[in-house]
């Protein structure tokens, strides 16, 4: 067993710069930090997982679950794995110990099981805190560029929920998206389908207004917008829809988001995020550059005969 490791004490400053902004906290991002901490720790001191697992009296799954960030962790589980991991510094200890109890803490996106899917507040607290979220929808708009009442037709055509449960999800999204427009905004990237574009969900009207609302953010500078058009085959570059999310601080890896009929789930190994950047990229080649989307809705707003309002 090790007697010491090495680790660097600007951490602190690190998990400062994780927080979320105007002073308050994530915890789901501090947990994700803690688990990027423990996890070179258990690497530099040459402990495999299933090893770690058992000093805490748990699974290897269980030590992977913490080391993503996944899970809150007790404090002594963590006080355990420093002891194997040769971590002696007092003061580095206690450094661990006020980052377990910060990232146990609750944060403001733990809204309710009743308002989000699986693990709300990890994936919210992480898109808020990215510095670069790039984001493809096959079918359908990305929800963060929603009107209200678009995101009603497509809560009420895809979920059939009460109308309460429909305009508590529409709040929420609403939260979500004030972080585009936000002093500190993070840079967006977008591809959108042509089809998704041309479909009129809800009518004329709240096809317009969601016409007039993604022209807008795509003049943001903080906003890049790219149409895929329907000759390159939409799906046939990526059926699934997905999100990754980029990160100012050098402890936080990029995090692939995507939805199935299973639940969320997120990936950060590299091998992963290598067939994600993949598709991205592939997408972004084949869509228009994105100086022609402002030209592309322009023409698409006012030229009424190339779209079917009717429904």
């Amino acid at each position: 067993m090790p007697t010491g490791v090495s680790v660097s004490k600007d951490s602190t400053a690190v998990v400062d710069a994780c927080a979320g902004r105007d002073s308050e906290e994530d915890p789901a991002l501090l947990r994700r930090v803690l688990g990027v901490r423990l996890r070179r720790l258990r690497e530099a001191s040459g402990i495999s997982g299933d090893v770690a697992g058992r000093v805490i009296r748990a699974s290897h799954s269980k030590i992977s679950r913490l080391e993503a960030g996944r899970v809150t962790v007790r404090a002594a589980d963590v006080e355990d794995l420093l002891t194997a991991y040769g971590v002696c510094d007092a003061d580095l200890r206690d450094e661990y110990r006020q980052l377990v109890e910060r990232a146990n803490g609750t944060g403001r996106w733990q809204a309710g099981t009743d308002l989000t899917a699986a693990r709300p507040d990890t994936y919210l607290a992480l898109e808020e805190a990215a510095a670069l979220i790039r984001c493809y929808a096959p079918s359908l708009m990305p929800d963060l560029m929603w009107t209200p009442s678009y995101a009603h037709t497509v809560f009420a055509i895809a979920d059939r929920q009460p109308a309460a449960d429909i305009q508590r999800r529409i709040e929420l999204l609403a939260r979500r998206q004030r972080l585009l427009t936000r002093a500190d905004p993070p840079r967006a990237w977008f591809v959108i389908e042509e089809a998704a574009l041309r479909r009129p969900l809800g009518g004329a009207e709240i096809w317009q207004g969601q016409m007039d609302h993604l022209a807008e953010l795509a003049e943001r500078p903080n906003i890049t917008v790219q149409v895929l058009p329907d000759y390159i085959g939409g799906p046939a570059i990526s059926g699934t829809p997905f999100t990754m999310l980029r990160f100012a601080a050098p402890e936080l890896s990029d995090i692939a988001h995507y939805l199935h009929l299973a639940g969320p789930q997120f990936l950060d190994k590299t091998a992963e995020l290598d067939r994600f950047n993949a598709a991205w990229d592939r997408l972004c080649v084949c869509a228009y550059p994105p100086e022609r989307t402002t030209q592309f809705l322009d023409t698409l707003r006012t030229t009424r005969s190339t779209v079917d309002l009717s429904l």
